[in-house]
């Protein structure tokens, strides 16, 4: 038998729903583009989690509101292209060793 996993909250399953639908946005967008937008995606949401606390539901509600509504604009066909700051080019830098 599979070790069992812990129950998620209705508000983690929210955040890993939107998470996923973010990498499959990627995917819709041109392939020179794509490692860019995985990046700003990648950004996003590991950079965010460490300013809320999981006890912080307001906040967190409020950030899944936010992240929806940018992720709309971004599925637009439209949005080709997305900018990365040094910021994140050094935060990917660090992740990866």
């Amino acid at each position: 038998m599979p070790p069992s996993r812990p129950k998620l909250s209705g508000l983690q399953r929210e955040v890993l729903a939107l998470y996923r639908r973010a990498l499959r946005m990627v995917r819709t967008k041109p392939e020179a583009a794509q490692p860019k937008f995985r990046l700003f995606v990648r950004y996003a949401f590991h950079t965010q989690t460490h300013s809320v606390t999981p006890r912080n539901i307001g906040a967190i509600e409020h950030m899944l509101r936010r992240g929806r509504a940018q992720l709309e604009m971004y599925e637009r066909k439209e949005v080709r292209d997305v900018w990365v700051s040094k910021e994140m080019r050094e935060w990917e830098q660090q992740r990866s060793g």
